[in-house]
This record gives C-alpha cells, sequence and structure tokens, in this order.
C-alpha cells in the first residue's frame, strides 16, 4: 500500500471513528478517548437465559439468620426498631443470634460485650438464678415476631474455672474481648449443665413448649479459637452437659455446634472433623448415653483488604470455608443430611471494628456488600449441591450499633435508625420462593475459577431464579472484587418455560446501586451531616427501602418467553419479579 493510501485509510478510520464517537455522546457514552468509545459501542450484552422448566431444588430461605455480639442492644431504640423489620422482610419465620446470653453484669452494652448476670453464688456456695434481663431480651424477640437462635454462652463469673494467665473477668474493646474468664471453661460443669437445664426450662414456662421446640440451641461460639479457653476434650464436656441440660427441660428441643471457625484452616478443620466423631462414636460424659446432634455449625468468613486505594474483597475465602465444612460434614453418612447453619457467615471477621479501624471495611456502607452477599447466596447452592448436604442457613453476624454516628463503616443492616443498603438484598432474597430454576450468563465467572482466583479480571454478571405458583423472580448482579469505576453491564434477560396459557405477566424490577435502594449516597449527597434535621433524616429513612427501578409494567409473552433488557451498574443488585 502506497503512503497515500495509508493516509487516506487511516483518515477515514478516524472520520469513521469521529463518528461513532459521536454517536456514543449522544447515547450517554462519554469517554475520554476514541479507543474506549469504540470499545463501548462494539461491547456485547452479556446474555442471562432463565429456565424455569429447569428445576435445581428448593429454594431454602437460607438469608433469613442475623446475629450479634451486643444482646442488650435488642431492647435499645434502635435494636427495637430492626427487629420488627427483620421479621418483615421473609414470608418464613426470621432467627436472630447473639453472644452473651449467660454473661455476668449489669447489662450495660459496649462493643463485642453485653451481660445478664442469670446465675451468681451466694455465700454458702449454691447458685442463685435471675433471668430478668433475658427475659426482656426475648420479649422483644416475641414482640417483633422473631425467632431466637439461642447461643449458649458465655461462662457466668462465679461459674467460671481459674485458668493460669486469665486475670480479669471482663476485657474491654478495643483490648482483645475474648480474653477474659467469660470464656473460661465451668469450674463445675454438672453446675454449668444445671444451669441451662434451668435457663431452658423457665424459658419453656414463660413462651411456652411450642414456640420454644421451633428455636435452636447451639453450644458456645468459636471453640476452637480464644473464645475458649480449654481444649477441644473439654469443649465436647460442655457441649455434652450443655445439651443434656436443654433436653432434659425440653425432649424435643433442636441442639447442635460447634460454631467453629472456617473449616478451611487445619486447625478449625481438625475441631469441627473431632467434634463429630465425638457426637457420633462418644457417649455423652453428663449421662452416658449417645450424644445429640440436630444440626452442625461453623463460620466461614471472606477477607476484604484496602490495596492502592481501593476495597478488594476476598470471595474465594468464604467460598473455600464453606466448602471445606460441607466436605467434612459430607464424610459422615449419619450425619450429612442434617441442617447445616452457617452461624456466622460474612465478608470479614469483625463486626465491631470501623473502617476508622480498618479501611477495608468501607465496603460496608456501600451496594458492593449486597451485592457480594446476592453472589454468595447464589453460592453456597451451589456448594450444597455438590457436597449433597443440607444447607439451612446462612447468618449474618450484623445488626447496629446504637451509640455511633451515622455510617461509621461497621458491619450493620442499619444506622441509627436508616436502613443501609445491604439490608435490602435480604428484602430481596425474600421475593425468591418456591424451586431454584436454572440460568445461564455469558458473563458468568464459573464457581471453580471464583474459588481459585477471586474475581479480580472480568466481572460476574449473573443471576439466579426461582419459580413458585404464578410467579418467577429473577436476582442479577454485576460483581468484581476491586471495589472500582467500571461502565456498566448491558444485560438480556431471557426467560423461558412461562406456562402456555399466560399472556402477560406483571414485572416489578427493584435495584441496588448507587443511585436506588441508597442511604448512604443520599447522606454524603447531604453533606454527610452527622446531626441530620428532621427533614434530612426522613430523607435518609426513605433511601434506605428497597426501591423500584421503574414502575411495574406488563410485559407481553410470545411462546411461553419474555425477554427484558437493562443497564446493570458495576456493584449493582436487580431483582425482577414477575407475577401472572
Amino acid at each position: 500500500m502506497t503512503a497515500a493510501k495509508q493516509r487516506d485509510s487511516a483518515e477515514a478510520v478516524v472520520s469513521a471513528s469521529g463518528e461513532i464517537t459521536m454517536r456514543m455522546r449522544k447515547f450517554g457514552c462519554v469517554l475520554s478517548s476514541l479507543l474506549l468509545a469504540i470499545a463501548c459501542q462494539a461491547q456485547t450484552p452479556v446474555a442471562v437465559n432463565v429456565e424455569l422448566s429447569k428445576p435445581l431444588g428448593p429454594y431454602t430461605p437460607i438469608y433469613r439468620w442475623f446475629g450479634y455480639d451486643e444482646s442488650n442492644y435488642t431492647t435499645m431504640k434502635y435494636g427495637m426498631q430492626l427487629l420488627p423489620e427483620l421479621h418483615d422482610l421473609s414470608p418464613v419465620p426470621v432467627y436472630i443470634r447473639a453472644h452473651h446470653l449467660l454473661t455476668s453484669g449489669n447489662g450495660v452494652a459496649e462493643l463485642k460485650w453485653s451481660s445478664s448476670n442469670v446465675f451468681s453464688l451466694d455465700a454458702n456456695g449454691r447458685p442463685v438464678y435471675d433471668f430478668t434481663i433475658t427475659d426482656q431480651t426475648f420479649d422483644e424477640y416475641k414482640k417483633a415476631g422473631v425467632r431466637p437462635f439461642v447461643e449458649l454462652g458465655f461462662m457466668p463469673k462465679n461459674l467460671a474455672a481459674t485458668v493460669p494467665g486469665i486475670n480479669e473477668y471482663q476485657v474491654h474493646y478495643p483490648r482483645e474481648t475474648m480474653a477474659g474468664a467469660s470464656n473460661n471453661p465451668p469450674k463445675d460443669y454438672a453446675m454449668w449443665g444445671e444451669l441451662i437445664r434451668k435457663f431452658v426450662a423457665h424459658l419453656v414456662e414463660r413462651y411456652g413448649r411450642d414456640q420454644v421446640s421451633t428455636w435452636y440451641f447451639e453450644v458456645w461460639n468459636e471453640p476452637d479459637i480464644g473464645y475458649w479457653h480449654g481444649t477441644p476434650a473439654q469443649y465436647f464436656k460442655l457441649y455434652d452437659y450443655a445439651v443434656a441440660g436443654v433436653r432434659a427441660a425440653l425432649p424435643n428441643a433442636m441442639v447442635g455446634g460447634p460454631a467453629s471457625t472456617g473449616p478451611n484452616s487445619e486447625k478449625a478443620g481438625t475441631f469441627l472433623y473431632s467434634f463429630l466423631q465425638h457426637c457420633q462414636n462418644d457417649k455423652s460424659a453428663a449421662n452416658s448415653t449417645p450424644i445429640p446432634l440436630d444440626f452442625i455449625s461453623f463460620h466461614p468468613k471472606g477477607q476484604p483488604s484496602f490495596v492502592e486505594g481501593h476495597v478488594r474483597m476476598g470471595i474465594m475465602n468464604e467460598l473455600d470455608a464453606t466448602e471445606a465444612g460441607f466436605r467434612i460434614v459430607a464424610r459422615y453418612p449419619k450425619y450429612i443430611h442434617l441442617p447445616i447453619i452457617l452461624s456466622e457467615s460474612d465478608p470479614e471477621g469483625c463486626a465491631a471494628c470501623s473502617m476508622k479501624t480498618n479501611p477495608a471495611n468501607s465496603y460496608r456502607n456501600s451496594p458492593l456488600y449486597a451485592t457480594y452477599t446476592a453472589v454468595m447466596i447464589k453460592a453456597l447452592f451451589e456448594l450444597q449441591d455438590r457436597s449433597k448436604v443440607n444447607l439451612a442457613g446462612m447468618l449474618s453476624w450484623s445488626f447496629e450499633f446504637e451509640n455511633g454516628g451515622f455510617f461509621e463503616g461497621f458491619r450493620t443492616l442499619a444506622t441509627r435508625g436508616v436502613d443501609q443498603p445491604i439490608l435490602n438484598v435480604f428484602r430481596m432474597a425474600g421475593l425468591l420462593s418456591g424451586e431454584r430454576v436454572m440460568t445461564s450468563s455469558t458473563g458468568q465467572i464459573p464457581l471453580d475459577e471464583m474459588m481459585k482466583n477471586g474475581v479480580r479480571q472480568a466481572p460476574d454478571v449473573d443471576a439466579m431464579a426461582t419459580e413458585a405458583a404464578h410467579e418467577a423472580a429473577v436476582m442479577l448482579w454485576n460483581y468484581h472484587d476491586d471495589d472500582l469505576p467500571a461502565p456498566s453491564a448491558e444485560v438480556q434477560v431471557t426467560i423461558t418455560g412461562i406456562p402456555a396459557e399466560v399472556e402477560k405477566v406483571l414485572l416489578e424490577h427493584y435495584r441496588i446501586d448507587d443511585t436506588y435502594s441508597n442511604s448512604y449516597t443520599v447522606w454524603k449527597r447531604m453533606g454527610s451531616p452527622q446531626t441530620p434535621t428532621p427533614e434530612q433524616y426522613a430523607q435518609m429513612k426513605a433511601a434506605g427501602r428497597l426501591e423500584l427501578l421503574s414502575s411495574p409494567e406488563w410485559l407481553d409473552v410470545s411462546n411461553g418467553k419474555i425477554t427484558i433488557a437493562t443497564s446493570l451498574p458495576r456493584q449493582a443488585t436487580s431483582l425482577m419479579h414477575l407475577k401472572w
């Protein structure tokens, strides 16, 4: 080619590129360079296919479990506001787990600490039981219509054994709060078992046998790390006496554990395995009978970091820990069908560590937290199906903190009475029901790839879906581990298998992103006030609700199929709810 022809060809390319750029700007794709404009123009929409005729298994409401360290927050201003909202997000009962139900103290909450003072010894060494504070907590659960997931812990002061090097009962945050004697073994296991029997008998008397029979009783919290100042064998003995006490008061009670940490570490995996061995093969230290086990619990967590000025999530860590636990349970034919409750299932470990303490925790205020959770919901079902275990719950260790400012970066569902974006993904999950059905996406990151490398290259643009009588729902997301600006994904969702007689469906399209269902964005736009006016507070409250992306609309069905096009921003989640 001659130089003149090369020049003419180049000029033609430039001319065409200029026309493309103008068109892109006309349609809102304003980009900083010609090459990016061409790339944006050439972007192929992500094709998501939902096949209602291909069921995968039941949609278990695994999302309906929540928990927190500070049990005394239950009866405080914003705790009492939040509990009814948790009840209302699900068509089935919501369960609440809290630490420190048996801890000694005055009932005043601090970060990572609460107390109830249910047990003490009189001058003659005889037990004294006082359920005044726990009654207030459980009464509030009853009033809100939620059910307790009763964690049996921690050790009352007068019952705690002496452990070398442990010289305080309570250790105040930011020191290591689990370092005190409240996490010691009991000095008298029979007295511990009797405390549990008395406690459960009191619950049965106050709330009724039928009601308490629907609750779960979990023994302790994370006994494989510093929450337990004893050996695994001592925890197994604690478990035996606790479940014997529960069953003595309520023979059909649901009891389980061990609430250990993520089993992908050698220590935690060995602990979970040894606990199941103990339950399967040993006799109870309390009464020499077979050891009850009605559910299995452990705690998978992610691992976010702060990289080059932005948050990078560690979803692979939570997935790996979950799979490791499922593999251990699947080794036991006796237990493979027991409910598994991930009684803390979170992007990382410390709910009370704000983003001031750890900048990576700033993800908690943003839509990223919600989208991460949506990805995890689907992935957990996939891991369950692979291992053929029975996943009953993924408990979000998040509630609220009473005495701080707005949006401090604690892992919370609401901040001073204002709902945060994360709460809305659980509201979305409550709109899924019936059977899980087959989905596929040209933008999906396969589970094995996500478990190996996270989502560090292309985003995960994917969906999960359900079908029930006269309705279906599709949860759709655009997720990336790195919380950086990026173009929206253009998505076409095709839904097939709608009943042949249906001619129209009603679409309700909900969205969580920087604009919708996002109180944090509204608060920042106001200038981040820590003392908002009543009008500003009302605006924040309204922005915290789950919002429709557009007005509900009736769509024509053709041969059992519809197609919905949408633009999905990075770190956004949609819920398309169809009714007919």
